[in-house]
C-alpha cells in the first residue's frame, strides 16, 4: 500500500527543516496540504521517522514546546535541538520569534 500524496508532502515538508530551526506540527500540516492534520504529522514522525532519516526533533507542538513527556523522550530531543543552537527559557518554551522555520519558498506541488 502506497503513502498518499499528503504523507509524501509531509515528509518533504520535514526533511526541509534547517538546522537550528523548528517547527510546529500543525504549521507541518499546513505546509503539507491540510491544516487540520496536525496529529497526522505525529503519526507520520512515529511511522516514518526512523525509515526516512526524519529530523524528528525539529517538530514542536503550537506553543514552542516539546510534546514528549519526561523520561519518555523529552531529554533526547532537548538535547539534540540545543546541539543545533535552539535555546529553551526557564519553562522549557522556544522563541518562535528567533526558531520557527518559515520557509521563503516551498513548491509542494497540487494540494488535492
Amino acid at each position: 500500500m502506497g503513502r498518499t500524496v499528503f504523507t509524501e508532502k509531509a515528509i518533504e515538508v520535514i526533511k526541509a527543516i534547517p538546522e537550528g530551526k523548528v517547527c510546529s506540527y500543525g504549521k507541518i500540516a499546513a505546509l503539507a496540504g491540510n491544516p487540520r492534520a496536525a496529529r497526522q504529522i505525529v503519526r507520520i514522525l512515529h511511522s516514518s521517522g526512523k525509515k526516512e532519516n526524519l529530523p524528528w526533533q525539529r517538530v514542536v507542538n503550537r506553543e514552542g514546546r516539546i510534546s514528549l513527556k519526561k523520561g519518555q523522550g523529552y531529554e533526547r530531543q532537548r538535547e539534540l535541538l540545543e546541539r543545533e543552537g535552539v535555546e529553551f527559557d526557564f519553562d522549557g518554551q522556544i522563541d518562535f520569534e528567533v526558531y520557527l522555520w518559515v520557509p521563503e519558498q516551498l513548491i509542494l506541488g497540487d494540494e488535492r
